[in-house]
């Protein structure tokens, strides 16, 4: 039987940092420590050569619980529905209406970290509202 491994999500992007900017505003994450040598993320990444700068960053749950996320630079633009997605949890244990609320003050929340709104998944009777969104690269979330 093996031991359970911990797991990092990686996001494809244009822009690491950016997108992990939001991603920190969003969970509440933070940069992981800098390496040793350096003052600052920006002094790292200042001493790569200049073709590696700016192509990864990553930040983590100061708390230790939730997975680390990356992001790497990649050449090609997002072209299709992500096959795998996030779902911020903010409506844990909350039905109709109560729910519906609090989707929308946290997607207004994280619209102003330049998120994007695109519906709301109205309840069906079996699952519980969530509303799909996108970050600043257009990668789908879900606000569930």
């Amino acid at each position: 039987m093996s031991d359970v491994k911990q797991v990092q999500v990686t996001f494809d992007c244009a822009d690491p940092r950016e997108v992990a900017q939001f991603w920190k505003g969003a969970l509440g994450y933070v940069d992981p420590p800098v390496p040793a040598g350096f003052d600052s993320w920006d002094a790292f990444d200042a001493s790569l050569p200049e073709e590696h700068r700016g192509r990864a960053w990553a930040c983590q749950d100061p708390d230790g619980v939730g997975p680390r996320l990356f992001f790497q630079r990649v050449p090609e633009s997002k072209s299709v529905k992500n096959r795998l997605h996030l779902d911020v949890r903010v409506g844990v244990g909350l039905t109709g209406g109560e729910r519906v609320t609090a989707l929308e003050t946290e997607a207004d929340r994280l619209v102003s970290l330049g998120a994007r709104r695109l519906h709301l998944l109205p309840a069906d009777g079996v699952d519980e509202s969530c509303l799909v969104m996108q970050d600043v690269e257009g990668n789908e979330f879900c606000l569930d």
